[in-house]
């Protein structure tokens, strides 16, 4: 018998039993369907993932650290200061590892000469230092807690690339500021237009010596005033007068005033309003800030050296006293600066990012980018869809147990014609072929079929979603499942498979008839 022989052999007889193929085709498409379901919405899960990455600007962009304060001082915490005591025992790689900080502190020190020799990196579009920090801050009339980040200017980063109202910073050594959208509605401007040239005030207790100072003089003052005052005062009392020395007012003004201008450290005009940057499914009512890149984001952008000019000068206690026993140790230099605790490193393309990570490490920087757990993140996925394809895989096994029946029941209903074909010469092989063929035919049209019925189903459950999940909260449309060629052509192949595996028993029993007792069935 020919090929088409047997197949045209095998398509009659599923005709000839329309409702059973049709019930068992049934079982094939639900199958299918499931596990193409099931496979497409996790892929979908770990394209959005990736795409989301790649929209926040992550695969360009390696965090480098610097040598911290905490990691020096730590370091120093069983050493005598002034560099004695080389006798001492010194920490074990697992001890020294085990100390604040030493997971992302690096061996050197991130000043600008670094930043400079990171720079010249092949590769490295630019580096940008992380100074930020937080503090009060006033405009409009409204005080509000703030964190404040120092830009580099001029500044290719794609967070300062989209402007609600204004432009980014002129000059590196201007008083100008950028602000967020939220630090406008913080601090009560109507719109982003409004913001753009006032006045945003960063607030600060004056030093110590010159509260000192103001004090002191403040008391001198008072006593010299009250002895020379007491008899204006008295003749003042008589008149019904307000007091004063040689014509001037002696009540001071209002304190709160000046209490207040004493606060204001530094002053800044703002010139531009960042646009938001609110990811798909976030909703436009987000409460946090997103911005691309792995630079922190903050709600007001002042000049990189004003910023660090801040730091030095509002140093917390507890980073004064770790400066002061760094220098004490040795480990800085009393002309030495602490450096920058970490800087962003921007490269031309992903593809050399890397190579830019090795380059950091032979320099003495750790350093971390998002490629660092994306493995981690892909095995996730693997392990999600492997289940996900374990459950769809279920419903095709059982499936096969119809192929299956569906077989058996062909073989009773037939036996009389397989003993006549058997007579007339046909081969076991061929005997064979014809249930294979058939079973391989049923598993192609429910494949198919399934495999449609999962890209109706996914563009449903799409629409469903963003009609009534993504659209109230004022979300993009988003496509949660992928469906990539290799995953609908790979089911309609295991579908044929599984239905081919189904009917080997089946096949091998109808070619063990023999044709002389299939000849007197009824």
């Amino acid at each position: 018998m020919h090929i088409f022989d047997i197949l045209g052999l095998a398509w009659r007889n599923l005709r000839e039993a329309k409702l059973r193929a049709a019930l068992t085709t049934i079982g094939v498409v639900v199958g299918v369907a499931v596990i193409v379901i099931m496979m497409s919405f996790g892929l979908g899960l770990e394209r959005n993932t990736i795409a989301r990455f790649r929209e926040l600007d992550l695969f360009n962009e390696i965090t480098v650290y610097g040598r911290t304060l905490s990691s020096i001082v730590s370091s120093q915490l069983n050493q005598p200061l002034g560099g004695e005591g080389a006798n001492q025992p010194t920490d074990t790689p697992r001890q020294a590892a085990r100390r604040p900080g030493a997971e992302r502190s690096s061996a050197r020190t991130l000043d600008q000469s670094a930043i400079q020799e990171i720079s010249k990196i092949p590769g490295v579009a630019y580096a940008e230092p992380n100074v930020s920090f937080t503090a009060y801050v006033r405009a409009n009339g409204r005080v509000v807690r703030q964190t404040v980040g120092g830009a580099l200017v001029p500044n290719q980063a794609t967070r300062f690339r989209g402007f609600a109202a204004g432009r980014m910073i002129s000059a590196p050594e201007t008083n100008e500021a950028v602000v967020d959208q939220q630090f406008v509605s913080e601090l009560g401007y109507d719109k982003a237009t409004d913001a753009v040239g006032q006045t945003v005030e960063l607030l600060a207790p004056p030093k110590r010596e010159e509260a000192g100072r103001a004090t002191g003089a403040a008391g001198r003052d008072q006593d010299a005033l009250s002895q020379q005052g007491s008899a204006a005062s008295r003749e003042a009392e008589e008149k019904d007068e307000p007091l004063s020395f040689f014509g001037l007012p002696l009540e001071a003004e209002t304190s709160d005033e000046a209490d207040a201008e004493r606060l204001v450290a530094a002053s800044f005009r703002i010139v531009g309003v960042l646009q938001n940057e609110v990811g798909n499914g976030s909703g436009g009512n987000s409460g946090g800030r997103r911005f691309r890149g792995l630079m922190p984001a903050a709600g007001l952008y002042v000049p990189l050296a004003a910023a660090q000019s801040w730091t030095e000068t509002h140093r917390d206690a507890m980073n004064e006293v770790a400066l002061q026993l760094a220098r004490l140790s040795g480990a800085i230099q009393s002309n030495e600066t602490a450096g920058y605790p970490s800087a962003v490193v921007r490269v031309t393309d992903p593809g050399v990012l890397l190579e830019v990570k090795n380059r950091l490490a032979e320099l003495g920087f750790n350093s971390f980018s998002i490629v660092d757990q994306l493995d981690e993140i892909q095995k996730v996925f693997l392990v999600a869809n492997s289940a996900f394809a374990l459950l769809g895989g279920i419903s095709l096994l059982v499936a096969s147990f119809g192929i299956a029946n569906t077989m058996i029941m062909s073989i009773y209903e037939r036996t009389r014609e397989i003993g006549i074909m058997k007579a007339i010469g046909a081969e076991d092989r061929e005997i064979k072929l014809i249930f294979f063929f058939e079973a391989t035919l049923i598993g192609l049209v429910g494949g198919v079929i399934g495999v449609l019925a999962a890209g109706g189903i996914e563009n449903v459950a799409n629409r469903l979603a963003y009609e009534f999940i993504l659209r109230p909260r004022d979300a993009s449309f988003i496509d949660f499942f992928a469906l990539p060629p290799w995953l609908w052509i790979g089911a309609i192949l295991f579908a044929m498979l599984i239905a081919i595996l189904a009917a080997l028993y089946p096949a091998a029993r109808a070619a063990r008839i023999d044709p002389v007792k299939a000849l007197r069935h009824d």
